[in-house]
């Protein structure tokens, strides 16, 4: 019986043409953001519409398949030990033992490594285990501190934006577990001082992730462009786990992520297997059962399409574009980019004397170019994740935010409506 509720859509009686179906999809677009124009320093991370074109066929050869199950779909394992594969290559430092899994994004990742985490505090005898990471490290572990029921203790950061290691070596007591540090930090782009929480975790026998969602298929190629010197991998002592997304800077489809981990040993714990029930021998390596096989397809053709060429042509476009763009804003005035982004991630905030609100110069931006810049506090600042397709967009945007930093100089408030989505991982 169909519904009498204002609220929800009932089912159609009669079902529609696929014609009609198509057709009404793409009206509900109509508002959407329109990334391709490079507008959006959010969300999408574009290496092209034939990469996304790809993307839609790899979709659709394996839109029925049950990513549950690689006895029945023995392709979709293949699949993902190429894509972890392609991970230990970019990020294992030539430590041999390195293994892990796919998961369907970064807040997956992070929720599974802190259940390791977790788990391990437990076989030591930690009832309720600690985490410390810093107030730049990603929402998903406050998240996954409240699901796994862990104690997430944050620590500042120092005028650079990076983790405060005498703040983070205070914090640890006998029921401290893992430490966290980001490669980079999504906030403001910079890596945290990875080899010193290194030594700190080794000296205290600790758990380290290393949280690289944003880096972990950038920074490599950045590296090997001689743009980053900065060590990150787990050739860093002490390095127990890392987490890299390929739908990031791997330019895959949405959603795959890696969790990486030093050895067998701390994988298993990310095994879930049970026969407490009547259906049979039942295990997962992820938090979900069922999950789509798609996006795992089209993450692999990514890579093998794009090639180490592809990723280095791409990974130098985007630094180059990132530069200019830090350049830019430089050079308008009562604007600035927060600390020294290591890689191609930055925020733009206002001088402490320019009467500027941000915000105000997000909503213009916004009204009069259509731009959309995700917004952050503690400063107040415009967030912008810049990759290959933002690279034709960027003098445009220098152009408009003049405009707009101008417009709004002085002018008070703007909207503080829209957060971050946390569910973008």
């Amino acid at each position: 019986m169909a519904t009498n509720d204002a609220r929800w859509t009932a089912i159609p009686e009669v079902g529609h043409t696929a014609d009609q179906v198509l057709a009404d999809l793409a009206a509900t677009k109509a508002h959407d953001r329109d990334w391709r124009s490079g507008k959006v320093f959010s969300l999408v991370y574009s290496a092209g519409d034939p990469i996304h074109e790809l993307h839609a066929e790899a979709l659709r050869l394996f839109s029925a398949e049950n990513g549950l199950n690689v006895m029945a779909f023995p392709s979709i394992g293949i699949l993902s030990r190429d894509l972890v594969g392609f991970a230990v290559d970019l990020l294992g430092g030539g430590v041999p033992t390195v293994n892990g899994y796919l998961t369907s994004g970064g807040t997956e990742s992070l929720l599974q490594t802190m259940k390791v985490a977790r788990d391990v505090g437990r076989e030591r005898g930690i009832a309720r285990p600690k985490v410390i990471a810093a107030r730049s490290a990603h929402a998903a572990f406050t998240k996954a501190a409240e699901l796994f029921d862990l104690e997430l203790v944050r620590v500042g950061v120092t005028a650079g934006f990076t983790l405060d290691l005498d703040q983070m070596e205070e914090a640890i007591d006998e029921r401290t577990i893992m430490l966290v540090g980001s490669a980079p930090t999504y906030p403001h782009g910079v890596i945290d001082p990875l080899e010193a929480i290194g030594a700190i975790a080794l000296e205290h026998d600790l758990l380290f992730h290393v949280d690289a969602c944003l880096g972990g298929f950038l920074l490599p190629w950045l590296t090997e462009l001689g743009h980053v010197t900065t060590p990150f991998t787990f050739a860093i002592d002490g390095v127990t786990s890392m987490s890299a997304d390929l739908h990031k800077y791997g330019y895959a489809s949405k959603g795959v992520s890696v969790i990486l981990y030093r050895d067998k040993t701390l994988a298993r714990h990310q095994v879930f297997l049970t026969e407490d029930w009547m259906g049979g021998l039942y295990g997962s390596t992820v938090l979900a059962g069922t999950r789509p096989a798609g996006p795992i397809a089209a993450a692999w053709a990514t890579v093998m399409r794009l090639g180490r060429q592809g990723y280095l042509e791409l990974a130098e476009t985007t630094w180059q574009a990132a530069r200019r763009l830090i350049a830019g804003v430089g050079e308008i005035p009562g604007l600035m980019v927060l600390g020294e982004p290591d890689m191609t991630v930055l925020a733009i905030g206002a001088t402490a004397t320019a009467g500027i609100n941000v915000f105000g110069v997000a909503d213009e931006l916004s009204r009069s170019g259509g731009w959309y810049l995700d917004r952050q506090s503690d400063p107040d600042a415009l967030h912008l994740t810049v990759h290959a397709g933002s690279a034709p967009s960027v003098e445009p945007f220098l152009a408009d935010l003049t405009v707009a930093t101008a417009t709004v100089t002085g002018k008070g408030e703007g909207d503080r409506s829209v957060p971050y989505a946390t569910d973008q991982l």
